[in-house]
């Protein structure tokens, strides 16, 4: 029988002087991507959206509400994202995981019942638009709407992580260690701290807390190091691996460029505003060097999103406040810190790149370097909408000493 019509598939090795392979050939799905498809509802992908509520959702037996995945580009595989519509005056249906999940609430109130074991003491926590709360790694949780109009949930998963490397989600449902070093059943579990200490790594402001009722309006210490007055605080919530931060740009400012690797989904929480992206070789003047064609721009409001870095390479992005109040965002990352995802050795010296300036070593573009589109869109734009640009002159002339 000739070799290959058994209707089987045979690997041949190449012939002298040809290399072996196929040469090109698509991205192949990962076992999330077959995962995601499995649930029967939609997956949105692109670089961002002017808000969830834009979103077509679907019926998802799983969850027991409607939802739809969302996988923006550059976040494969580096972590999960959807959004969940709960019933009105119903529940969604219990689960348990070994995958870190967040939740921020976009509409309704409700309550979430947290527990152990089965049979165990369950804690209950009530919730409200602009509510964040992590679930602790494979504890048993029930999300119970408390009104009769629908609730919508948006969640940040560290599925794609563990489903891709384990390939078994029989085994990622229903394991059935207890992993108490993230739930501590106290009391007090899910109570709001206040408390600031400087993070472990960067020494930015931390709070330790695995429930923030109101990210709208819940105070932000000063930080400076995006914009002028601009605010940030990180949670840390339920020992999570999973990286957040919630930050905010005065009325009338916004944010200096800056350059990273993909994995950083920007979700506005209060006010509107836009992003610019740009892959880093098309350098800092991407408009002026007739390059404006690799720029892309998403407009969001509360509760849309964009992706910072779309995937394959560093990104430059630049956030602008087009509103007449603060423009507060929260940044997602799932576990991929980016002081962690570097490839560098432990204790290796490190600097923090995004918020210190090309000249200083890093990778945030100074004002008076930017591309002149930026400034003078801006200024229109934001005037436009009754307000007026608060950008100190002085950050436009080029300092003596550059």
């Amino acid at each position: 029988m000739p070799h290959d019509m058994d209707e089987s598939v045979h690997w041949h090795e190449p012939v002298r002087g040809e290399r072996a392979g196929y040469g090109k050939f698509g991205q192949p799905q990962s076992d999330y991507d077959k995962f995601m498809e499995s649930e029967g509802i939609p997956v949105f992908r692109g670089i961002g959206i002017r808000s969830v509520f834009d979103l077509e959702l679907a019926d998802w037996p799983r969850m027991g509400g409607r939802g739809s995945y969302i996988q923006l580009y550059g976040t494969e595989g580096k972590w999960g994202q959807y959004v969940v519509e709960v019933p009105g005056a119903g529940a969604l249906n219990v689960e348990k995981h070994l995958y870190e999940e967040i939740f921020l609430v976009a509409s309704g109130r409700g309550t979430t019942e947290v527990w152990l074991e089965e049979g165990g003491e369950k804690h209950v926590f009530e919730w409200q638009k602009g509510s964040l709360f992590s679930i602790p790694v494979n504890a048993y949780h029930r999300i119970v709407n408390a009104t009769a109009e629908p609730a919508l949930l948006i969640g940040g998963t560290t599925a794609p992580n563990l489903i891709n490397l384990l390939g078994d989600t029989n085994l990622i449902f229903n394991c059935p260690y207890k992993m108490t070093s993230r739930f501590s059943g106290t009391e007090d579990f899910y109570k709001y701290k206040e408390d600031l200490e400087p993070d472990p790594i960067r020494g930015l402001a931390m709070r330790r807390t695995n429930m923030v009722p109101d990210v709208i309006n819940c105070d932000l210490p000063l930080d400076n190091r995006r914009s002028p007055g601009w605010r940030r605080v990180e949670p840390f919530m339920t020992g999570n691996k999973f990286y957040l931060w919630l930050g905010q740009h005065e009325t009338g400012k916004y944010s200096k460029g800056h350059a990273h690797t993909s994995a950083a989904v920007l979700i506005c929480i209060k006010g509107k505003g836009y992003t610019y992206t740009w892959p880093e070789r098309a350098g800092e003047t991407p408009f002026e060097d007739g390059k404006g064609d690799l720029v892309q721009r998403v407009d969001y409001e509360q509760f849309g999103m964009v992706t910072a870095a779309p995937g394959g390479e560093r990104w430059y992005h630049q956030h602008f406040n087009s509103s007449q109040e603060p423009f507060r965002l929260t940044a997602w990352f799932g576990p991929n810190h980016p002081t962690i995802v570097t490839g560098l050795p432990p204790g290796a010296k490190q600097i923090d790149y995004t918020a210190m300036d090309i000249t200083e070593g890093g990778s945030a573009i100074p004002y008076w370097m930017e591309d002149k589109k930026l400034r003078s869109e801006f200024e229109a734009l934001i005037e436009s909408n009754g307000a007026k640009s608060r950008m100190d002159a002085s950050l436009y002339t080029k300092p003596d000493d550059q």
